[in-house]
């Protein structure tokens, strides 16, 4: 008997000690219908230093956690939003177990009556390559063709593509979905030429991962949140919009996780690191080449040029 008990229990998955969910993690989330990815970091777990960040509870944003704790093997981290329009504010809950080095987890909504969110985290990847000089470009890609919608399809499987090609310019009809080009990238040039109107919110998604923040905010101080940003993640230097209606346009290179953006003529990132995934993203695969992504679920956008050149050693 003693030794049915001893294989029973050695048959049984080991509980992970806190410190073993410490890193950031890559999040696949099981939404319908658009794919989503998050992306979480936990620090000083097993601590009583304990902190993370997720992306994104609500409004797009790296949130910080605001409580987390890990209860016989189980991680347990919750935020609780502002109200507002539409947000009622209840807390929202996430729990995940380590599963062979995986994280398995669910995401509800306090008092929800439909089944909660499943989810699957893997570790995310060191990525080796830096902007340090030795890539060469490639042969230059236009992926608009000034004509037509070739090369794009719709975010959500379904959706209405609200999207028409006039006078050689790409725009959309909000609201409808985001597209994402057929072809994927890895390190790349991209030079867009784009337009919004007063109050637009739009962004380019980089591998179908990381947004570049488009945004109506000429003459304001620069914030993560702000054009040319690395959207909630970093700040633009200088604030280089021109007034809603004027073409501008981006120039933006990424290599590995160090990205640079020129924007109207003037550089405001220069190699700034890449941490993880936001909320643009689509796919949790960072160690593969992506996709581009065109925001246009919320607000004008107008395209009349997107080249991208990739970068080869």
């Amino acid at each position: 008997m003693r030794i049915l008990i001893g294989l029973l229990w050695l048959a049984l998955p080991a509980l992970a000690a806190d410190q073993d969910f410490n890193g950031r993690w890559d999040i696949t989330a099981l939404t319908q219908p658009r794919p989503r990815a998050w992306w979480l970091e936990l620090t000083g777990m097993g601590t009583p230093n304990r902190a993370g960040k997720f992306v994104s509870a609500y409004a797009g944003d790296m949130n910080v956690i605001d409580t987390l704790s890990v209860d016989n093997g189980e991680l347990r981290f919750a935020f609780h939003p502002p109200a507002g329009p539409g947000r009622p504010g209840n807390q929202l809950l996430y729990r995940a177990r380590l599963v062979r080095g995986k994280l398995e987890g669910t995401f509800e909504i306090e008092g929800q009556a439909g089944p909660p969110v499943k989810w699957t985290g893997v570790r995310a990847p060191m990525i080796d390559d830096k902007d340090d000089g030795t890539w060469k470009e490639g042969q230059l890609i236009a992926l608009f063709n000034g004509r037509d919608l070739s090369g794009w399809l719709g975010l959500v499987p379904g959706a209405e593509m609200k999207w028409s090609v006039q006078d050689g310019v790409l725009r959309n009809a909000p609201p409808t979905t985001d597209i994402i080009s057929e072809q994927k990238f890895w390190n790349f040039k991209l030079h867009v030429d784009f337009r919004i109107v007063e109050h637009s919110n739009s962004g380019i998604g980089l591998r179908g991962r990381y947004e570049i923040q488009i945004l109506d905010d000429y003459g304001r101080p620069p914030n993560s949140h702000s054009a040319g940003a690395l959207y909630s993640h970093v700040a633009p230097s200088v604030n280089a919009s021109k007034p809603a209606g004027e073409w501008q346009t981006y120039d933006i290179r990424l290599v590995g996780r160090q990205v640079t953006v020129v924007h109207n003529g003037k550089k405001v990132l220069d190699k700034a690191e890449v941490e993880g995934l936001t909320a643009i993203a689509n796919n949790a695969d960072e160690a593969e080449p992506g996709p581009f992504i065109i925001q246009g679920d919320h607000s004008y956008v107008e395209i009349r040029s997107f080249v991208v050149t990739p970068l080869v050693r």
